[in-house]
């Protein structure tokens, strides 16, 4: 239930109506913008006589949100949520951030030489795989502990705040310092691991599952939320469909639909969507046009030997004229905007 107050709202009667929820065992969410105060109400809202509060001098409106997802709702939280998620970046609203990086990390050279190339190239987030999730037992899983060290140590020498995914709720004490934490998409229904993360302050980025519908999506980081950890970031990465000649099919109309029903920040990763280098820059045109509020692009300096994810990564070079191609649209946008 939300309840949409008038503008500047009495303070007294504010604090009353307030107290007044929480005696009704009410968790009450303030979401305060420049000309309206909306009041999110979590819990069982039966015991709310809608008439009586709605007849307040300060309500102008009271609504029952029929959805499942409450904390994730735009109706409960109308501004975007900008997300900080360390190093003086932010996430969403009208930030936009690049991250950028190997699928894999395989060694401190590989991994310092692209998060140096990315940096100039105006990536702001260096996201960097220790654990990998891999179909097949025999291939090659990441360096665990020691990934995430040589993570740690680049963002030390670039100043970028870093990403990785996390596989399972035991390796949580490794990731201190890392800055995102990253749930993948064969763990976006891992309902046990998504309460332990709503119980840790990080900003935690969530992707979309191979065959999640939007819904599914926004119930997963409600999970995190009602846990009390609200840094979420959702992440389209693709889909599975009967096509096959890329590896995942991009679901761009996630974009404006998720930004619709959500306050949270939306980013792409067309990387994994399209599983072939050539099509990254052109589904991450498409991703910026749709309003993504990121793009999360695999880089490696030889996919031909990469470990993990070769034909998906752009070289450097590449990722450089992405960016200002990135850079020039998103001008562009602001122009016709403003």
């Amino acid at each position: 239930m939300i309840v949409v107050l008038k503008e500047n709202p009495d303070p007294r009667q504010l604090e009353n109506l307030m107290q007044w929820l929480k005696s009704l065992n009410l968790d009450v969410h303030v979401s305060s913008g420049s000309q309206q105060t909306v009041l999110g109400l979590v819990g069982d809202t039966t015991a709310v006589d809608i008439d009586l509060v709605r007849a307040l001098d300060i309500v102008a409106d009271v609504k029952r949100i029929q959805e499942p997802y409450k904390k994730a709702n735009r109706r409960f939280h109308p501004l975007d949520s900008v997300i900080p998620v360390g190093c003086g970046i932010q996430v969403g609203g009208s930030h936009f951030q690049i991250i950028a990086g190997p699928c894999s990390i395989e060694s401190s050279e590989q991994l310092c030489s692209i998060a140096q190339a990315v940096k100039a190239s105006g990536a702001t987030i260096l996201r960097g795989g220790a654990f990998k999730p891999r179909t097949s037992p025999y291939s090659f899983q990441g360096m665990h502990e020691d990934g995430i060290k040589l993570l740690l140590e680049a963002k030390a020498a670039t100043g970028m705040p870093v990403i990785t995914e996390i596989m399972d709720i035991s390796q949580l004490d490794l990731f201190d310092d890392i800055d995102i934490i990253q749930v993948g998409a064969r763990n976006m229904q891992n309902f046990e691991l998504l309460k332990c993360l709503g119980r840790t302050n990080k900003p935690i980025l969530l992707k979309r599952g191979l065959a999640n519908t939007y819904e599914e999506l926004l119930m997963s980081a409600e999970y995190i939320m009602s846990r009390g950890n609200e840094q979420i970031i959702l992440c389209e990465r693709g889909i599975r469909t009967f096509e096959t000649f890329t590896r995942n099919t991009l679901d761009i109309s996630s974009v404006p639909v998720l930004k619709e029903l959500s306050h949270l920040p939306v980013i792409v990763d067309p990387s994994h969507a399209a599983g072939i280098a050539r099509l990254v820059p052109t589904l991450s045109m498409a991703a910026v046009a749709a309003g993504c509020n990121g793009l999360m692009i695999e880089v490696h300096n030889d996919p031909a030997h990469a470990k993990c994810d070769g034909p998906q990564s752009i070289r450097p070079e590449a990722f450089d004229a992405l960016a200002k191609r990135v850079a020039s649209l998103r001008a562009l946008m602001t122009a016709q905007e403003a």
